[in-house]
């Protein structure tokens, strides 16, 4: 066997990267830029379909918000100052951005990796793992910015949000898309088949969405459930969104960032270990 190379100056070996440091590299973005061709290859492929896929995404939220608001909306009255459905309004703002990211990182991300494979030709070009990954967060994010800003145009042109402070929450609605997308993607990297997801859907964004704030006040649970809940990261996008639209001041806004920024952060290096063990063994 050939030793490793020596420097001639200092005698010392060079480092030569095992096979599972090179894996662990392959793992991570190869740099800062990659990520937007996996982003605009998902964006060529979708935008043969918008029209039905933003249909698809919008008519769920839509539904609650219109059904919940004028149905509910006229027993509830006014919430926290304001009318029900403006209440609403912004939590299904959010609830569709949480949706919309979470579906498109688990089942449409799940396809493209392993029923059409589509992961396994990006890799054959200089592209890596890490880059595929960041891409197909940031396009789940993008879709979720989409859906989410339609449901704010609409509350904004019915008179149930605030313009222009409304616009302040679309910074929100990326980052809490990014966060959620990160999220679902250790579920998509774990999942051996669709039905895997359904775990996910009732054990975690369920529970999300009617904990939240989305459709009553936090301050209507329990203490206890009321801190438990805090630590979700739907709970601080509807603070941070609802005080946006309806042109309110909102406390501790550093927090609210903080903790999104970590969901979008954390679970991406989770969830590129895990792919690294399913893709590159």
């Amino acid at each position: 066997m050939d030793a490793p190379p020596y420097d001639t100056h200092t005698q010392t070996r060079h480092a030569v990267p095992t096979d599972g440091a090179r894996r662990h590299l392959l793992a991570l973005p190869a740099n800062a830029t990659n990520w937007i061709a996996v982003w605009r290859r998902n964006y060529l492929v979708w935008r043969k379909l918008a029209a039905a896929s933003m249909l698809g995404n919008l008519a769920d939220p839509m539904i609650y918000l219109f059904g919940l608001g004028f149905g509910l909306g006229l027993m509830v009255g006014h919430v926290d100052g304001v009318s029900y459905i403006a209440f609403l309004a912004a939590g299904t703002v959010a609830s569709s951005v949480m949706m919309s990211a979470s579906f498109e990182s688990m089942y449409s991300a799940f396809s493209r990796m392993h029923v059409q494979r589509t992961w396994e030709a990006i890799m054959h070009t200089p592209l890596t793992l890490g880059d595929v990954v960041v891409g197909e967060i940031v396009w789940a994010a993008s879709k979720a910015v989409l859906s989410g800003a339609a449901i704010m145009l609409v509350a904004g042109a019915l008179g149930y949000a605030t313009f222009p402070s409304m616009l302040l929450a679309l910074p929100v609605v990326a980052l809490a898309g990014l966060a959620f997308a990160s999220l679902a993607m250790i579920v998509t990297a774990l999942a051996p088949s669709y039905d895997f997801f359904m775990f996910y859907q009732t054990l975690a964004l369920t529970p999300m969405l009617l904990l939240s704030g989305v459709f009553f006040p936090l301050t209507q649970l329990p203490e206890a459930i009321r801190h438990a809940a805090m630590a979700l990261p739907l709970a601080h996008a509807v603070e941070l969104i609802r005080a946006a639209m309806l042109g309110r001041p909102v406390s501790n806004i550093a927090l609210h960032v903080a903790v999104l920024v970590a969901y979008a952060i954390a679970p991406f290096f989770i969830c590129a270990a895990l792919f690294r063990r399913r893709l590159m063994r």
